[in-house]
């Protein structure tokens, strides 16, 4: 065997290799520095289908929303996974905020080398703020919060402790869950006073209401305390919609009018987790938030849809049977040409532009629909 061979640089160029190493880690650092130097250098997404950016690709379930013709409004005509004709919540919160839409954790988990301060979307179509909801099918919002806490860990270690936790501090969490307890619940309840109709109950339909409420804050309560533990500090709460008007409950029933136990829930629910959120900022005078009450805002379309130009509130844009609301949209669904005028994509979910309206509420709009104070100046503080 031949002597190895040893290759040397003269000291003048091992002096400039060495230069340019530590320039490359210096600007590599101001790189991150630059980004933290904003009001807000990253966003924590979590929730539901309508912040799902296609965590649910990834998963062996039917919720899912990577086929046409979802996507078709989207940059490419592409299905991203987006429960949508084109982009969602999280997409236009980012285009606000002036950053790139948080990636699904799924897709980053999986790759080599994650970076996760720019952001990430644990978001799964289907989750609930209750673990039985869907259960199987999705990312529990408590499995959510369990992923995040993983990256939590491995912030703290690529950043350093101190640096991990102001870039947190920084960073807006945003939060949309709820909605699909509520439309199980609706559901549920609607086929057993159906069949009960006649024989007479001594049940208070009110007081099982509030207690159903009442069971999701205590367990919304645990899990926003759980984000703040981990580091939120500038907290963004969607409340629910107003569910009870989108296709799938309105094809229930005979007049295709809202569903009142739904709406009704929503409203509940949102005047509890105003009462939570006040509760925690109280305890923790570090923590700010922005509550969004989406009911209240998407209201505004289906009972004045003209004045907001819209033409369609109640039937689904893309679907199959009455409404549009029988089947949810697929390949082989019908979909509507006016896009812009529907509130509804499918049975379940707003158009893309129901969706830009709604975030440009949330971000600069003000009481009853976002408070105490909207976005912009949560993400200034």
């Amino acid at each position: 065997m031949g002597a190895t061979t040893m290759m040397t640089f003269p000291s003048s160029s091992r002096s400039l290799l060495a230069m340019a190493v530590v320039a490359a880690l210096l600007a590599a650092d101001a790189s991150f520095m630059a980004a933290s130097a904003g009001p807000v250098p990253a966003v924590y997404v979590f929730g539901d289908s309508l912040a799902d950016v296609g965590n649910n690709n990834y998963l062996l379930t039917l919720l899912k929303a990577d086929f046409p013709h979802n996507g078709i409004d989207y940059p490419g005509k592409k299905a991203t996974g987006r429960f949508s004709n084109g982009k969602n919540f999280p997409d236009f919160l980012a285009d606000h905020l002036g950053l790139v839409t948080s990636p699904p954790y799924l897709a980053l988990s999986s790759s080599s080398n994650p970076n996760y301060v720019n952001g990430v979307n644990f978001a799964s179509g289907g989750a609930g703020v209750s673990d039985s909801t869907n259960k199987d099918q999705c990312i529990s919002f408590n499995k959510q919060i369990e992923y995040y806490s993983s990256v939590y860990a491995s912030l703290a270690q690529s950043l350093g402790e101190a640096q991990a936790a102001a870039h947190l501090a920084k960073s807006l969490f945003a939060v949309t869950i709820g909605s699909n307890d509520i439309i199980h619940y609706a559901k549920s309840t609607s086929a057993a006073m159906a069949k009960a109709k006649g024989k007479g109950s001594d049940v208070d339909p009110s007081q099982q209401q509030q207690q159903f409420v009442d069971a999701l804050i205590q367990s919304l309560t645990g899990q926003l305390q759980r984000l703040y533990n981990l580091g939120a500090r500038k907290l963004l709460l969607l409340g629910t919609g107003p569910v009870g008007c989108c296709p799938s409950l309105r094809e229930l029933s005979s007049d295709k009018g809202c569903s009142a136990v739904a709406n009704g829930l929503s409203a509940r629910y949102n005047a509890a987790a105003a009462a939570l959120l006040r509760g925690m900022s109280a305890r923790h005078p570090d923590l700010h938030y922005a509550l969004f009450d989406a009911s209240a805002a998407l209201l505004r379309y289906i009972d004045r849809p003209a004045a907001y130009g819209f033409t369609e509130v109640k039937a689904a844009c893309c679907g199959l049977g009455d409404m549009n609301a029988k089947i949810g949209c697929t390949p082989v669904s019908f979909y509507c040409a006016n896009r812009t005028g529907h509130v509804f994509w499918d049975f379940y979910h707003p158009t893309e532009t129901t969706a830009r309206m709604l975030t440009s509420t949330a971000f600069d709009g003000s009481a009853p629909f976002v408070f105490p104070i909207n976005i912009r100046q949560l993400s200034a503080i």
